[in-house]
């Protein structure tokens, strides 16, 4: 048999093997991951004790510790932590641990995760922070959590929505009320505050205008609460605007409104 042709048989074999321990690798991360996942701390440490990477990932750079903590495994959190899993880690989209449990509604892991040093204020692609996604679910414990461990709620979406505009829309009722228990400067008021005029919702308004004597604030393109109540036609959150003195000058305008408000 040429020389040749054996290195070459040589070379293969090598390179199966290679391809061989790189699926056993990809079946141990997997694996790694799921038991994560499934909150089996016995299986997490043995795959820890052959090298596994602890902040490995999947396609969806989902870790362990995302998988934990959207599972609520405080026992796995901690363990994570504790040996150095990276506490903001993001996955694709620019989700954290503290995004994610925010999202799942899982209290716990959210203290212990900001306890830790997780970034509270930390935004994703679209600019979800933890406080926009706990609001969007209505986990009014861990919205207040956030709240007390310094989230700042002004901090809006892409799109413009603040946490208190997505509850507002959702009607979850708990998460708006601690929101505007916490909203000491009235920053929040003005997209929320829309929001209601567009919906009709009087009961959001008188929250909303409960101890807010300007119910003139305009939106970026110049729109009154009252101009949008207007334009939908909406007669009681217009009504309840007039009782609070709302300049009827603004709803004037509303020939020239268009719908990109």
């Amino acid at each position: 048999m040429p020389e040749e042709k054996f290195v070459d048989n040589k070379e293969l074999y090598e390179s199966e093997k290679r391809n061989e321990g790189k699926k056993r690798l990809s079946d141990d991360n997997a694996s790694f991951l799921r038991a994560a996942r499934a909150g089996n701390l016995e299986k997490v440490l043995e795959y820890l004790k052959t090298d596994t990477d602890i902040n490995i990932c999947n396609p969806n750079g989902l870790n362990a510790l995302h998988l934990a903590s959207k599972e609520g495994h405080v026992h796995v959190v901690n363990e994570l932590l504790s040996r150095g899993a990276k506490i903001d880690s993001a996955t694709k989209k620019g989700n954290t641990a503290l995004h994610i449990a925010s999202l799942a509604g899982q209290e716990e892991v959210v203290k212990i995760l900001i306890e830790h040093g997780s970034s509270v204020n930390v935004q994703s692609q679209n600019g979800f922070t933890p406080l926009y996604m706990a609001a969007q679910e209505n986990h009014d414990g861990v919205v207040r959590f956030l709240l007390q461990s310094g989230a700042n709620q002004s901090l809006a979406t892409e799109d413009g929505f603040t946490p208190l505009a997505v509850a507002l829309q959702q009607g979850h009722d708990r998460v708006v009320a601690v929101l505007l228990e916490n909203d000491t400067r009235g920053k929040v008021r003005l997209p929320a505050l829309h929001i209601a005029a567009k919906k009709d919702d009087t009961k959001a308004a008188g929250l909303l205008l409960q101890n807010d004597h300007n119910p003139d604030v305009t939106s970026k393109s110049g729109f009154t609460p009252l101009h949008i109540a207007s334009h939908y036609g909406n007669e009681s959150i217009a009504a309840l605007l007039l009782t609070r003195n709302a300049n009827v000058n603004y709803a004037a305008k509303v020939s020239a409104f268009c719908t990109n408000i």
